[in-house]
């Protein structure tokens, strides 16, 4: 008796001969069910081969144009360390004290330039202790960094207030230490003990201005006018300012605040680097766009930074619609966590954009934040406060084109076409700006070129040379006054 099977309406694969169905059966005889399944097998192979085989060429071109992404950081850096200056007679190591309200675990731009300095500093021969909050979660121990006993701040889960008591008591240890100078870098309880440090140990002081508070109290203290609110915070700044012996800034458009307020004390411009070596490591090779279920056609937008009112992200989800009319995939992929989040996510549904909207909370520094950055068509960014804006640099140092607007600064930052476009204040011309780089891939790729090279003029031991020769003018100034 033949072996028999039932088909019903089953479609043959390409290059399958064709099927002789019995007059009285819908079957077929055993040496023809041999031949459809041979058949069968051979063009599902076929089609299993060619599909390994596309996936195949895109790993390869993936992997293509991540080398050629270290090749050109390579390049910028050869160039980089080529034409960095040089002094004749180099400076001897310091001991410097640091002291700051805010460190890691707690993420924002704080934390990142004093974990940049810090590992600059130390690598050029120099030594720094770092005295900041404990953190009741997430806490990890570093050599060097001193954890203070802290509180909660009211209204403020993610910050601490160290204890001032605390820090004082510290000044006889800290003394047998003979640190060169200190170095605040927060205006709070930082400040304060810094300076009594600093008179007690015959120390200089020395701050950096990290923000403009002007523009971010009235967000968080809503129930007074606004107007107030910045006169108290330029009179606060002004006071302690003209407390210490020098200042630094991030930018140049800080340094043309504080001078503006009536600060008389000297300032320096001296922006945070970039650690490029370290940041750009493909620590992390996952597919960014499968581990998110993102369409593989999706044009990808990035914004990375604290998901907090002062960023202005608003106005990204604002632009985003225009952008979807001529580039309907596009996502607009937030990182970062803050107290906007829950603004920013109603916004979006507001808007009638949240399924185009992705929020990721935190990205982990050593791999899933350069993941998403390379997996980034555009970089955006729209801060109208930002003292210097660090992830616009990340983004090009990693290949990925910025649109961004230029304010406060982010206008030392950026130049137009060196990595990036910079667009104007207004949701019109940011959203032409984006669908022209998503609509032109010459641009993006030249732009992503430039990007790198530019980058690099950023390194992190040419900045923290900088401060040093600050620190060593200061030293030698507090020498002099001490001999007279």
């Amino acid at each position: 008796m033949p072996f028999r099977v039932a088909i019903s309406g089953h479609k043959s694969p390409h290059n399958m001969p064709p099927l002789r169905r019995h007059s009285n059966h819908n079957t077929l005889d055993e040496s023809e069910f041999a031949a459809f399944s041979k058949a069968r097998s051979q063009a599902l192979s076929q089609a299993l081969s060619q599909a390994l085989t596309h996936l195949a060429k895109g790993n390869a071109l993936a992997q293509h144009r991540e080398a050629e992404r270290e090749t050109r950081l390579a390049s910028a850096l050869t160039r980089f360390h080529s034409t960095a200056p040089t002094t004749a007679m180099p400076l001897k190591g310091m001991k410097v004290l640091m002291i700051s309200d805010v460190y890691f675990p707690r993420v924002n731009g704080v934390s990142t330039s004093i974990a940049s300095f810090r590992g600059a500093l130390e690598r050029l021969g120099h030594s720094v202790t770092l005295i900041c909050p404990d953190y009741p979660v997430g806490q990890v121990d570093e050599p060097g960094v001193l954890r203070i006993p802290s509180r909660r701040v009211p209204g403020d889960p993610e910050d601490r207030m160290m204890r001032y008591r605390d820090l004082l008591a510290l000044a006889p240890s800290l003394a047998v230490e003979a640190f060169d100078l200190i170095h605040v870098h927060t205006p709070f309880t930082a400040h304060y003990a810094g300076v009594a440090l600093g008179r007690r140990l015959r120390l200089p002081v020395v701050a950096t201005y990290h923000t403009l508070f002007e523009e971010y109290i009235h967000h968080y203290i809503r129930w007074l006018p606004r107007r107030w609110l910045r006169f108290a915070a330029r009179r606060l700044s002004v006071h302690q300012c003209q407390q210490l012996d020098a200042l630094v800034a991030p930018s140049r458009a800080m340094q043309q605040a504080l001078t503006h307020y009536g600060v008389t004390t000297p300032i320096t411009v001296i922006a945070t680097g970039l650690a490029l070596e370290a940041f750009c490591q493909s620590q992390d090779q996952r597919d960014f766009r499968a581990h998110y279920d993102l369409p593989q056609e999706a044009r990808r937008l990035l914004y990375v930074g604290r998901a907090a009112f002062e960023k202005n992200i608003d106005f990204l989800i604002d632009m985003l619609p225009q952008v979807l009319a001529e580039h309907p995939t596009t996502r607009l992929i937030i990182t970062g966590e803050g107290p906007a989040h829950d603004s920013l996510v109603k916004r979006a549904q507001e808007m009638g954009v949240a399924d185009a909207v992705l929020f990721l909370g935190y990205l982990d520094r050593n791999g899933p934040l350069q993941a998403a950055y390379r997996a980034a068509d555009v970089f955006v960014f729209a801060s109208r406060t930002e003292t210097q804006g660090l992830v616009l640099l990340e983004a090009m140092a990693l290949g990925t084109p910025v649109v961004s607007t230029a304010m406060m600064g982010t206008l030392d930052v950026l130049k137009e076409g060196e990595g990036c476009l910079i667009a104007k204040d207004n949701h019109d011309d940011f959203a032409t700006k984006v669908n022209r780089l998503l609509s032109d891939e010459s641009l993006r790729q030249q732009l992503a070129e430039r990007a790198q090279v530019y980058a690099a003029s950023w390194h992190e031991d040419a900045k923290s040379a900088e401060l040093i020769t600050l620190y060593h003018q200061l030293t030698a100034e507090r020498c002099k006054s001490t001999d007279t």
